[in-house]
C-alpha cells in the first residue's frame, strides 16, 4: 500500500483517551495519524494535584509526546489547537494549521465546570492541568511566604485559610494533602506560623463526600480527613468567591485568600458541530461505535462524549480514567478491524472500581471483582500500585515512586519552590 493509499486519521487530544488510541494504533501499516494536541506532553491528570501540593514534580507526570513517537513511524505530532471543523471538507481548522483527515477522532477532554459563576471562575484556582498544578502551588507558597511577613492577624488567617470545592475524589485528594502539609511540613518549614494556622474546609452539595462510592468509602473518608484537621461541609453549595470571602449556599461565610476548584468539568463547544451533537452536559453524543451524532467520520472518545448505548451505563461513563482508556485502545481495535474487513464491535465499560487517596498513610476503594471495600493501608497500597502501572514511560514510574518513598518516610519533601515565569516572549 502506497503512503498516499494510507487512511489518515487526525486525533485530537493526547489524554488517557487519545494516547491509548495512538499508542494501539502505532506502525498500523493501514494508517498515518497526526496527533494535536495545545502541548507537547501527556499529562497524567490523576496525579496534578501532588504537583500542586509539592509532593511530585512536573516531570513525573508528563511526557513528551515526541520522544513517545520516536519509533512509531506512522504517527505525528502537531503543537496547535483546535479551532473549527469542516466536516463537510474532511478539515479541521488550527491555530495554526489546517489537516485534511480520512477520519478524525475527539479526544480533547473536559474542561473545569464552574456552572456559569464567571466570579469564581475568575476567582478560583483551577485543578485539572498541570498549568493549574504550577500556578496552585505558586499560589499556595506565596500566601504562606506572605502570611510569615504579615503582623496584621486577620490577613494572616486569610492567608493560612483554604477552601476547596467539591467532594470528589481530586477534592478528597487535594483535601488530604494540605492537612499532611500543616501537620508534617509547614509547622517545620514556617516556625513563625506554629501558633497562627487558619483552617482547611472541604465544600460539597452532596449528603456525603465521595458520593459515588460505598458508604463506607464515605464514612473512612470523612473521619481521616477529620483527623488530619479538616473542616467538611456538606449539603451545601458555593455561591461565590470575591473579596476575600467565600459566600456559602446556607448563608455563611469564610474568610479566605485561597479557593480551589474541584468541583466537577464539562465540555467544550467547537465551532462546525451541530448543536444536536451535544447533550446537556456538553458531551459529545456518540453511538455504540463511538461515531458522533449527526457526523460522517468523526469519532469522539473519553470525557468529551456520552456513551448511552452500553447498557450496563444508560446513563453515559463517568468522566474518569479508565473509560477514556478503555475507549481509546477499542476505538483503535474497531480500526485494525476495518482496514482488515471486518465488523466493528461496541463498546462494553469493564468496571474495575473507584478509589481516592487521603492523605500520605490511608486510602478507601470500592473494587468491583471481587465485589469489595477496602480501607486503610491497604487500599493505600492498591491505589499507589495502579497509579504506577498508568504512568506512560518506566523513568515516570521510578520517580514517582522514589518521590513518594522518600515523602512517606521522611514526612517531608523538597519540592516546594516558587517558580515565577516571566510571560514575554523573545523578539
Amino acid at each position: 500500500m502506497t503512503q498516499s493509499e494510507l487512511k489518515h486519521i487526525v486525533i485530537i487530544g493526547g489524554g488517557f483517551a487519545g494516547f491509548n488510541f495512538i499508542k494501539t494504533l502505532a506502525n498500523n501499516k493501514n494508517y498515518t495519524i497526526t496527533l494535536v494536541d495545545k502541548n507537547n506532553y501527556n499529562q497524567f491528570t490523576p496525579l496534578v494535584y501532588q504537583v500542586a501540593t509539592g509532593f511530585l514534580e512536573p516531570s513525573n507526570i508528563s511526557y513528551p509526546f515526541r520522544k513517545f513517537l520516536r519509533k512509531r513511524s506512522n504517527i505525528h505530532f502537531h503543537l496547535g489547537e483546535l479551532i473549527k471543523i469542516s466536516a463537510e471538507e474532511h478539515k479541521v481548522y488550527l491555530n495554526n494549521a489546517i489537516l485534511e483527515y480520512d477520519f478524525l477522532v475527539l479526544a480533547f477532554g473536559s474542561i473545569s465546570n464552574f456552572f456559569g459563576n464567571d466570579v469564581l471562575k475568575r476567582n478560583a484556582i483551577a485543578m485539572k492541568t498541570l498549568a493549574d498544578a504550577l500556578s496552585m502551588r505558586n499560589a499556595l507558597l506565596q500566601s504562606l511566604e506572605e502570611a510569615c511577613n504579615t503582623d496584621d492577624e486577620t490577613l494572616r488567617k486569610k492567608l493560612l485559610t483554604i477552601v476547596v470545592a467539591g467532594g470528589g475524589p481530586t477534592g478528597v485528594e487535594v483535601s488530604g494533602m494540605l492537612g499532611e502539609m500543616r501537620k508534617d511540613i509547614i509547622q517545620k518549614d514556617y516556625p513563625e506560623l506554629r501558633n497562627a494556622m487558619g483552617n482547611i474546609y472541604i465544600v460539597d452539595g452532596s449528603k456525603a463526600l465521595l458520593s459515588q462510592m460505598s458508604i463506607s468509602s464515605q464514612h473512612d473518608t470523612a473521619k481521616r480527613l477529620e483527623k488530619l484537621g479538616v473542616k467538611i461541609i456538606l449539603n451545601t453549595f458555593i455561591n461565590s468567591f470575591e473579596n476575600d470571602e467565600v459566600k456559602l449556599s446556607n448563608g455563611e461565610t469564610i474568610q479566605t485568600k485561597n479557593m480551589i476548584w474541584a468541583a466537577g468539568v464539562t465540555g467544550n463547544l467547537i465551532e462546525g458541530i451541530p448543536a444536536e451533537a451535544y447533550s446537556r452536559s456538553k458531551r459529545l453524543i456518540v453511538d455504540e461505535y463511538n461515531r458522533v451524532k449527526a457526523l460522517d467520520d468523526v469519532y469522539a472518545i473519553g470525557d468529551n462524549c456520552l456513551l448511552t448505548a452500553d447498557n450496563k451505563f444508560p446513563n453515559g461513563h463517568p468522566q474518569l480514567a479508565q473509560p477514556a482508556i478503555q475507549q481509546g485502545r477499542h476505538l483503535a481495535k474497531n480500526f485494525k478491524a476495518i482496514a482488515k474487513g471486518k465488523s466493528a464491535q461496541p463498546f462494553a465499560y469493564y468496571d474495575k472500581g473507584v478509589m481516592a487517596i487521603i492523605g500520605k498513610n490511608s486510602a478507601v476503594a470500592d473494587l468491583t471483582k471481587p465485589k469489595m471495600h477496602v480501607s486503610g493501608f491497604l487500599a493505600l497500597l492498591i491505589w499507589l500500585f495502579i497509579h504506577i502501572v498508568s504512568l506512560i514511560a518506566f523513568d515516570n514510574k521510578l520517580k514517582t515512586l522514589f518521590n513518594w518513598v522518600i515523602a512517606y518516610f521522611t514526612k517531608d519533601q523538597s519540592l516546594r519552590m516558587v517558580i515565577k515565569t516571566n510571560d514575554k516572549t523573545p523578539a
